[in-house]
C-alpha cells in the first residue's frame, strides 16, 4: 500500500508539473477511492499535501518578484477569515454525518467547477477584459476580497479551489496582470490558505500523517519530471485528459 501511495504521489506530482493544476483536484478523490479514507480525512490530508508541495514554488516566485502583493493581501483578507470561520463552525457543530455529506457534496461541486475552469482556460482573459466595463479599477478591491472569501470556504470544505479556480478568479478581475504574476500570486495565496485550513482540519483529527509523508515522497520527483515533460506534450492534450479525469471524479463523488 505504501508503494501505491508513492506511485499516486508521483503521478499527481507529474500532472501538477505539466499543467500547474490538478493536485488537490485529483488527490482527494484518489485517497477516497483507492485508500478508502473518509471524505473529511482525505480533504484534511490533501490540504497539507497541497500546501507543502507549493511552498518551494511560492519562494521561487517571490525571489523572482512574480507576486502582486496588493492582490495577494486582498485575497488573504477574505480567504483566511473565511477559512477560520468555516473550521470554527465545524468545531462548534461537531463532525456529524450531515457534515460528511456536505463535505462530499462540496468536493464534487469543486471538482466539476475545476474541470470547467481548466477546459475554458484560454477564454477567461477575454471575459475579464469585457468585465472591466462593469468593474473598473476603483471597484476591484471588494470583489477581490469577496473572491478570497469564496476560496476560503471552498478550500476548507473540499481542499480544492486554491489552484485553478483561484487563478481564474484573479484573471477575471485582473485580466491585464502579467502571466507570471498571475501564477506567482495564485501559488503564494494557496500556501497560507491551504495550511491554515489544514491546521484546522488537523485539530479535528482529519489528517492521515503517515499517508501524507508517503505521498510527498512520490510527488517531489514527480513534479520535477512533469515540468520536463510539459515541453514535449501538447498542452491541449494534457488539458483534455485532466478535464476528463476531473469530470469523472466529480460525477462519481456526487453520485
Amino acid at each position: 500500500m505504501d508503494l501505491i501511495a508513492v506511485l499516486i504521489g508521483f503521478g499527481v506530482g507529474a500532472i501538477v508539473g505539466m499543467t500547474g493544476v490538478g493536485g488537490g483536484s485529483l488527490m482527494t478523490p484518489l485517497m477516497m477511492g483507492v485508500f478508502g479514507l473518509p471524505p473529511a480525512v482525505a480533504i484534511g490530508t490533501d490540504l497539507w499535501f497541497a500546501g507543502l508541495t507549493k511552498i518551494s514554488g511560492s519562494i521561487a516566485h517571490w525571489r523572482h518578484k512574480h507576486i502582486d502583493n496588493a492582490i495577494l493581501w486582498q485575497l488573504l483578507a477574505g480567504s483566511i477569515p473565511a477559512s477560520l470561520a468555516t473550521i470554527a463552525l465545524m468545531h462548534a457543530t461537531g463532525v456529524t454525518k450531515a457534515w460528511g455529506s456536505a463535505l462530499t457534496l462540496a468536493l464534487g461541486i469543486a471538482l466539476l467547477l475545476t474541470a470547467i475552469v481548466v477546459f475554458f482556460r484560454p477564454a477567461w482573459q477575454a471575459v475579464g477584459l469585457r468585465l472591466e466595463r462593469w468593474i473598473p479599477a476603483e471597484r476591484k478591491l471588494p470583489w477581490t476580497i469577496a473572491s478570497g472569501v469564496l476560496l476560503g470556504v471552498l478550500v476548507s470544505l473540499s481542499s480544492i479551489g486554491a489552484g485553478a479556480i483561484g487563478a481564474t478568479l484573479i484573471l477575471l478581475l485582473h485580466p491585464r496582470l502579467d502571466a507570471r504574476k498571475l501564477v506567482g500570486t495564485d501559488i503564494a495565496h494557496a500556501v497560507p490558505l491551504t495550511l491554515v485550513a489544514g491546521v484546522g482540519h488537523a485539530t479535528l483529527g482529519h489528517v492521515n500523517w503517515p499517508m501524507l509523508a508517503t505521498l510527498l515522497i512520490g510527488s517531489i520527483p514527480g513534479i520535477w519530471i512533469g515540468a520536463q515533460l510539459t515541453r514535449r506534450m501538447p498542452e491541449r492534450l494534457v488539458r483534455a485528459l485532466l478535464c476528463a479525469a476531473l469530470l469523472g471524479a466529480g460525477l462519481k463523488v456526487i453520485h
